[in-house]
């Protein structure tokens, strides 16, 4: 026998539970020689480093310990961890940009000295590794360096974009270690860019102008021997997305790389309470290939019912970082399956709530790229992990596969094939049909401070549940394209060093 539809509150799923604690988060919050002027940018900038003490200061700082005190002793030093290395000079540098060779000072009677590094945050990564050009560093009497063609006054700061491309990889191996290693020079350096990609530096041109004064410097388009009084070799690296103020170099956090995006982008909202609009704005990050949801339109459907304003954010769209960072930091929640796309919560006001879909085996990654840095960046989290049944792979495996029953077993073939089933070939079919009641309990206690600080019970919020699923009103939105560019991240080694 048939049974009777249950009420549009009752068929929500814990899925949708969750996006109403998102919205209960949100109510809560919402309540409170040739001169190397040539170089340099034509826009007004604070004046250059004129003193070789305050030079050695802002170099030294890239540095600690055993390093710090070569560096002061012999004018040059290295920092080496996991992730990658970083070479500093305080003394004059000669820098041959056909050859991408640089010539570092070294102490009377010095033996010669030289080595190879790559100038990229990812060196435990072989895979970004092969795709990053050498930088050569001479020391002492190896070879006579050659004659200054360029003359700056500002040092120079050589790093590589030739690892991984996407979202997620630009952000994490590129834009916050530069931020991380340039930002107390207070703009006065130079960028050399190895393995020069126009279309990432294009695309983060305000975040490159923010940080250096001077054009940036493509060693393919401009062979030429450059003196600077100084020079940083490699970027400083931390954690995925995130920034430990207790290492070197000390002080910033993510909070303030989150207020330079702002000043870059001029976005205007740092917090939730904010923003002005009747109805939250919720952002749905949506996949057109692997990890797609495959039933979007019922997902934006229920998320109207529980109150929220839609956009669906798609690839094309997303790749306009600029266009897209103002959407977002007027945004209360973001949801989204494991991906990319993600990595736009650098753009959220401080309050607002991540919601990240985690599929079937992908429990590592979620927690390690987005689930462990958010609240680093002032986020609200909440994870969804998903049923078997709502992952596309049972249909295509059945449920005794492996695949299914034992991802362990997949992992431990290798990361192809593991990349192969659970990021290239899963998508998720989201239940909004059942077992509401008992996520609305679990939900209830992980929101359980009420605005005046005390313990308490929220109780369901009634506004917005009755919704006829209309999208008449304008709240559920395809943005227009802004690029042609996918986003998809599935072609550019997305997770590509998975733990087993």
């Amino acid at each position: 026998m048939e049974k009777a539809p249950r009420s549009l509150v009752l068929r929500a799923t814990p899925f949708f539970c969750l996006l109403l604690l998102s919205l209960l988060y949100t109510v809560e919050i919402r309540s409170r020689q040739v001169p190397s002027n040539q170089w340099k940018k034509t826009y007004p900038v604070e004046s250059r480093i004129q003193d070789q003490n305050h030079l050695d200061l802002v170099l030294e700082r890239l540095l600690e310990g055993d390093s710090q005190i070569l560096l002061e002793a012999n004018g040059f030093a290295c920092h080496s961890d996991i992730h990658t290395e970083v070479c500093v000079s305080n003394r004059p540098v000669r820098i041959d940009t056909s050859t991408m060779t640089v010539y570092a000072p070294f102490s009377e009677g010095m033996l010669g000295a030289s080595r190879t590094m790559s100038p990229y945050a990812r060196k435990d990564d072989e895979v970004a590794m092969a795709r990053v050009s050498p930088v050569q560093i001479l020391q002492g009497s190896v070879i006579a360096p050659p004659a200054c063609r360029y003359n700056h006054d500002v040092p120079a700061v050589v790093f590589s974009t030739g690892g991984f491309a996407g979202m997620f990889h630009e952000f994490n191996e590129v834009i916050i270690p530069l931020f991380l290693t340039t930002r107390h020079f207070q703009s006065r350096l130079s960028f050399i860019v190895t393995d020069y990609r126009p279309s990432l530096v294009d695309k983060f041109d305000k975040i490159i102008s923010h940080l250096s004064s001077y054009e940036v410097i493509n060693p393919a388009e401009n062979g030429n021997v450059h003196c600077f009084p100084g020079a940083v070799v490699g970027l400083h690296f931390h954690d995925n997305l995130a920034i430990n103020t207790t290492v070197v170099p000390e002080g910033d956090s993510m909070l303030d790389f989150k207020q330079f995006l702002r000043d870059s982008y001029n976005l205007k909202i740092q917090e939730l309470s904010q923003t002005q609009t009747e109805k939250p704005l919720l952002i749905l990050v949506s996949r057109e290939k692997s990890r797609a949801f495959l039933n979007e339109h019922e997902m934006v459907t229920m998320m109207k019912a529980l109150g929220f304003r839609v956009v669906v954010a798609k690839p094309h769209m997303m790749a306009n970082t600029e266009n897209f960072a103002k959407i977002v930091n007027s945004c209360s929640v973001m949801v989204g399956a494991h991906g990319a796309g993600l990595t736009n919560i650098v753009f959220l006001p401080e309050g607002a709530v991540l919601v990240q879909v985690v599929g079937l085996a992908l429990e590592w990654p979620s927690t390690h790229y987005f689930g462990t840095p958010a609240p680093g960046m002032g986020l609200n989290y909440i994870e969804y992990k998903t049923e078997p049944e709502e992952s596309s792979l049972i249909s295509r495996y059945g449920r005794d596969h492996p695949v299914i029953a034992d991802p362990a077993s997949i992992n431990a073939k290798g990361y192809q094939f593991y990349r192969a089933a659970y990021l290239i070939e899963q998508s998720f079919n989201i239940d909004v049909v059942s077992h509401c009641v008992m996520v609305l309990d679990s939900s209830w206690t992980c929101c359980k401070k009420n605005p005046d600080g005390d313990e308490g019970y929220y109780p369901a919020l009634s506004t917005g549940m009755e919704g006829d699923g209309d999208d008449d009103d304008g709240d559920y939105d395809y943005a227009p394209a802004a690029s042609t560019e996918d986003d998809d991240d599935n072609d550019s080694g997305f997770d590509s060093t998975l733990a087993a």
